[in-house]
């Protein structure tokens, strides 16, 4: 039986040969049962057994696509100095990894990275605000977002987030803000969803007549597996944070953190010729790679837990973006940020209800940052995480996770209902609720 990487690879390689397949009629080709129909019972999910979902189970040690869960989880037990433990390098030096593993240009064809990142100028928003006015932006959504009329959307209509952990998650607040500010009675709700979870919380979706939902951190990568299409701004991240829900039953998956994450950087503060530090590798991270790249950085250091797995990433990223160098290094190995103009995290280390507690950089190297440096937290909540706090005593500017959380949902429900909500109001309930 096909595992979940197996088929995901399997539909990339056949799309980037120009072959027209859904992710359902993949799955059938490929032997696995599509378990997630509409005729399911409408109970709330529970535990699900190796034969519910035709083997694919996301217990699996070999599906890797579970691992967004992440190596990260098991770094919250306790408070340390250090919570990341060195893998074994390949070179016998302790110095940073400067990413040079592999200096080709060349890419295999079935190279999933190329795939994922294959869009040409990807998003460009221009961004004129980074108060609470709304942006004026290009959307990757343009003549793909499913018009009302299409959706046949009624008052009740209903959504939801899914994830887990959710106890931090301010999801609800601003949505329904949102829908508010449309006049539109729809309803957004707290799905807590763990990974094993999954399928049946698709059934129940499908079967009580959800129009789409958002979907976070462990199962960005995981619900892939049970879209029917995917959007080009979901394939070039390689994970989707939306969903929606067709009159039909079927479902297609979009990312919206990229303009999330541009949108939030102060106009003050531009990015050409800047070189940037992302910290971690999974969805955020990838969006924000993605975002910056074509922003016109000159330069974009990766730290990472596990460089060998980055290095199919970096030679993608290096051709594609062509303009942009490209480097990893070992996260755990951090002493000098000298060269960083804006340092990125991506990481969960620091959210409310996890880690928030710790601080994935500690302030001795933080201050490392030269004069001017520019602290991006990812992270919403809370609003000022034990990084950002190191950072703003050391004098350096700082963006919180909460406009990219604000810019992204705005996205979201403009693929949704076709309409643009009040990023003010949306706003508004958000900082009311932290």
């Amino acid at each position: 039986m096909a595992t979940t990487k197996e088929i995901y690879d399997r539909y990339k390689q056949l799309k980037a040969q120009g072959v027209n397949i859904t992710f359902a009629e993949l799955k059938a080709e490929m032997g696995v049962n599509d378990t997630t129909n509409h005729s399911t019972p409408s109970q709330q999910p529970t535990s699900y057994g190796v034969n519910d979902v035709a083997n694919h189970s996301l217990n699996s040690p070999e599906d890797s696509f579970q691992t967004q869960q992440s190596q990260w989880t098991t770094s919250y037990s306790a408070p340390k100095t250090n919570i990341y433990q060195p893998q074994t390098l390949t070179q016998s030096s302790d110095l940073p990894y400067t990413g040079n593993l592999t200096q080709s240009t060349e890419i295999p064809q079935n190279n999933s990275y190329m795939n994922q990142f294959s869009v040409q100028n990807v998003f460009t928003p221009q961004v004129t605000s980074n108060s609470m006015e709304e942006p004026v932006t290009t959307s990757p959504y343009q003549g793909n977002v499913v018009q009302p009329a299409q959706m046949q959307l009624e008052k009740g209509t209903k959504f939801g987030l899914l994830g887990y952990p959710l106890g931090h998650s301010l999801s609800t607040y601003i949505h329904n803000a949102g829908f508010k500010s449309l006049g539109l009675g729809y309803t957004y709700e707290i799905l807590e969803t763990a990974p094993e979870k999954l399928v049946d919380r698709i059934k129940y979706l499908k079967a009580n007549n959800y129009a789409g939902f958002n979907i976070t951190i462990p199962l960005k990568i995981p619900i892939i597996m049970f879209l029917d299409e995917l959007d080009s701004s979901a394939d070039v991240i390689g994970a989707v944070n939306t969903v929606i829900i067709n009159p039909d039953k079927t479902m297609k998956g979009y990312n919206t953190d990229v303009l999330g994450f541009r949108n939030a950087i102060p106009k003050d503060f531009p990015l050409e010729g800047k070189t940037a530090g992302i910290l971690g590798t999974g969805g955020a991270a990838r969006a924000a790679i993605t975002a910056l790249a074509s922003s016109g950085v000159k330069e974009i250091k990766i730290y990472t837990r596990n460089i060998p797995n980055s290095v199919e990433l970096l030679n993608y990223l290096r051709t594609k973006f062509q303009k942009v160098e490209f480097n990893a290094y070992q996260i755990e190995y951090i002493r000098d940020l000298s060269t960083i103009d804006i340092l990125v995290n991506c990481t969960p280390i620091g959210m409310l209800g996890r880690s928030a507690d710790l601080t994935p950089i500690e302030e001795k190297e933080l201050k490392t940052l030269p004069e001017g440096a520019l602290v991006y937290d990812v992270i919403y909540n809370p609003k000022k995480t034990i990084l950002l706090k190191l950072a703003e005593k050391n004098g350096y500017k700082t963006v919180n996770g909460v406009d990219m959380f604000i810019w992204q949902a705005v996205e979201a429900e403009k693929i949704w209902t076709g309409r643009t909500p009040d990023f003010k109001d949306m706003k508004i309930a958000a900082l009311e609720n932290l």
